[in-house]
């Protein structure tokens, strides 16, 4: 038998707008035109819309803890700052005998200090690299995942990026098939930042 009413359909919810993800590059090698910034800059450029990146300078002076008895350098607290206020972080490393580079050790430790006042914690991160040995960087990015993952940065794990280079191709990070996989990485990077916070709106 009819009522006469009408029935409601509930409304489907509506999905929660995402700003454009914002990234931190940390750059290990400080020459100005490094085939570690051009990596950077090229997956900044196939990632198009999708991410926002942000590159601060990491020529810092060397971590000294009694710097911070007043307060930090400038330079280090732009940086602090900078990585702090960023929804995630790119790693970019070349291999320098068999590690990262002095520059961006300099900077993690500047970064993980004071106590209690880390700018890694919990951030969704990833890392790429290369270099002119055949492993492309993969012992440097070995020994940073074991350093980030001790600061509880959130990693992701796949895909892993190792890049073998020689000075005469550097024109190949422009090629239609090395976009294809910035891309890829890039695309699977975003997912990652945006599982990462979407895990922490719904924690209790």
């Amino acid at each position: 038998m009819r009522t006469g009413r009408k029935s409601r359909r509930s409304a489907a919810p509506r999905k929660k707008a995402h700003r454009l993800p914002d990234v931190a590059v940390l750059i290990g090698s400080l020459r100005q035109n490094s085939f570690s910034r051009r990596l950077a800059d090229a997956i900044a450029r196939v990632s198009g819309p999708r991410l926002t990146f942000r590159m601060p300078d990491l020529r810092l002076p060397l971590y000294d803890d009694d710097e911070f008895r007043d307060a930090p350098p400038e330079s280090v607290a732009a940086m602090k700052a900078c990585v702090s206020a960023a929804d995630a972080i790119l790693f970019v490393t070349p291999e320098h005998n068999r590690s990262i580079p002095a520059a961006l050790k300099n900077t993690i430790d500047w970064g993980s200090r004071p106590r209690g006042q880390s700018c890694w914690a919990g951030k969704p991160a990833a890392i790429v690299g290369g270099s002119i040995g055949l492993r492309g960087a993969a012992i440097a990015q070995a020994h940073l995942r074991s350093m980030l993952v001790s600061l509880e940065c959130r990693l992701l794990g796949q895909p892993e990026l190792y890049i073998h280079y020689t000075p005469d191709n550097l024109a190949a990070l422009e090629s239609p098939g090395t976009d294809q996989v910035l891309a890829g990485f890039a695309a699977k990077f975003e997912a990652w930042i945006l599982h990462q916070s979407e895990r922490r709106e719904t924690r209790p």
